[in-house]
């Protein structure tokens, strides 16, 4: 959004949700700092600064508001729409690289210099990653602290701090409690009930609750994961979607419940130190950091999209957990029908479902909500399986191996923080694999706004039924208008067939 500050105060004044993680007040006669929505009294304009992070609000010196809770606000649409090295980073910073590889390991994946890369996120988002993933730590202290019952110093360690010191000092900048106030303070609430009183000490389920811009069609979003689920990785029962999750310290399970104003989402960890990452690529996974005004005002402009836009409000672009799981089923999905490519599916994941890096995961705990499920298998996994696991046409198995191959030497990155632009050409160049596979993957893996899949015999049906142009070329001509949210399109073509 353009940063312009009587437009900001405004949307301070109505205590506007819509723009919730867009940008934070700062307010500096009580050195909090808030959500746009934030029910407390308007500050006065003398007293107010907008920042562009919770991160650079931090760096300024203001504490988080402990009432409207800023940084458990929905993140900026920014960061999943820029395809520029700000928004990869900002995804990749999300996904808990710098904790896990520092700044050395974010600046090399982006192919810049640690210091460019600095200069860059001050002038964009008001502080460096440092700052930023230091707000991220925090925000994962505070949830741990008040859902489980871990000791405060493995809470530390948990979160990504070099210290227990260095932890204390943060939650009281951040929070101005210390972390065992925070503690109390969340007993309280809860009637006196600690978090997490069993006895054995083991850490069980994660409950929290994930922040969206209303509206959330979740229906659509549920309808088309349940039709594309896995067994043995994912099901969607009763309005929840499970499915199992490869993490940087180990398998989880998930259960995502979309309700009014937020998505609850119990996570079970083999290690509480890929929280942060986790609940990354769940609110990747139901595009909860979209802005569906825009979107929707857009598309709705349109006549030939207005009724259903209108009917269906706020729907999302159901993504991806990991990037070469849906590559994979990119290319099993080629010329064959959804459940034919489900099936297929399942018997891959059916075979690789043995293999030692499977052993002994988190879904498999007692009291675990669907213990079957399983992550999805790795690249070293599939390349591991002899042919007869495969039960596709020989051609389609060499390119699941060539991309197999190319992910587990390095030589092809499917996270969310890789160059769209680039992924794309490494994947054409690929055998097997056109500009369609390459085309779904950017929008579902990377979460490519802007992707429309004109080939597509879904899309094509779908627009066809709304009178619009159904040959490829036509159709893709057509599409232009719908710029920069084609891959939006994309979905409420596929509903409309």
């Amino acid at each position: 959004m353009e940063w312009d500050f009587e437009r900001c105060y405004r949307a301070v004044d109505s205590r506007d949700p819509r723009f919730d993680g867009w940008f934070y007040t700062g307010v500096f006669s009580t050195g909090i700092y808030c959500r746009p929505s934030c029910p407390a009294v308007t500050p006065k304009r003398e007293n107010v600064r907008f920042f562009p992070s919770a991160a650079a609000a931090q760096r300024a010196g203001l504490r988080a508001c402990r009432r409207c809770r800023p940084d458990a606000a929905p993140g900026s649409p920014d960061w999943n729409t820029r395809a520029d090295v700000v928004g990869r980073a900002m995804r990749l910073i999300g996904d808990g690289v710098v904790d896990r590889e520092g700044v050395p390991g974010l600046a090399g994946r982006l192919g810049y210099t640690e210091r460019h890369l600095h200069r860059m996120l001050v002038a964009e988002v008001g502080a460096g990653p440092l700052a930023l993933a230091r707000a991220q730590r925090a925000q994962t202290a505070r949830i741990l602290i008040e859902t489980t019952g871990l000791g405060l110093a493995e809470i530390a360690f948990a979160a990504g701090f070099g210290s227990v010191r260095q932890f204390n000092e943060t939650i009281r900048e951040v929070y101005a409690v210390s972390p065992s106030e925070l503690r109390a303070g969340r007993t309280r609430q809860r009637g006196g009930t600690s978090p997490n009183p069993d006895p054995s000490g083991t850490v069980g389920a994660i409950n929290l609750r994930l922040a969206y811009r209303p509206p959330l069609h979740a229906d659509a979003l549920l309808e088309f994961l349940a039709l594309r689920a896995v067994p043995g990785v994912e099901k969607v029962t009763g309005g929840t979607y499970r499915r199992g999750l490869r993490l940087p310290h180990g398998p989880a399970t998930v259960a995502l419940t979309p309700l009014p104003g937020h998505v609850a989402a119990e996570l079970r960890l083999a290690d509480v130190r890929d929280l942060a990452p986790a609940v990354a690529r769940c609110r990747r996974l139901l595009d909860l950091d979209a802005d569906p005004d825009a979107v929707d005002g857009l598309l709705g402009a349109d006549p030939a999209l207005a009724e259903a836009v209108a009917k269906e409000p706020g729907v999302r672009v159901p993504r991806a957990v990991d990037g070469f799981e849906m590559a994979v089923r990119a290319i099993v999905g080629q010329q064959i029908s959804v459940a034919g490519a489900r099936t297929t599916l399942a018997r891959l994941v059916a075979a690789a479902s043995a293999t030692p890096d499977e052993e002994d995961g988190a879904g498999e705990e007692d009291g675990a909500p669907e213990p079957a499920l399983r992550p999805f298998p790795s690249a070293a996994q599939i390349l591991a399986l002899p042919d007869s696991a495969f039960g596709m046409p020989a051609s389609r198995r060499a390119t699941i191996r060539a991309v197999a191959g190319a992910v587990a030497a390095g030589d092809l990155d499917l996270d969310p923080g890789t160059d769209r632009a680039e992924l794309v050409r490494r994947l054409v160049a690929l055998p097997g694999i056109g500009p369609w596979t390459a085309g779904y993957v950017a929008l579902r893996a990377l979460g490519d706004p802007d992707v429309f899949l004109a080939t597509d015999l879904g899309v094509r049906h779908g627009a066809a039924a709304l009178g619009l142009p159904s040959t490829p070329t036509t159709l893709d001509a057509y599409a232009e208008r719908w710029r920069p949210w084609r891959s939006y399109a994309v979905i409420r073509l596929w509903r409309t067939q």
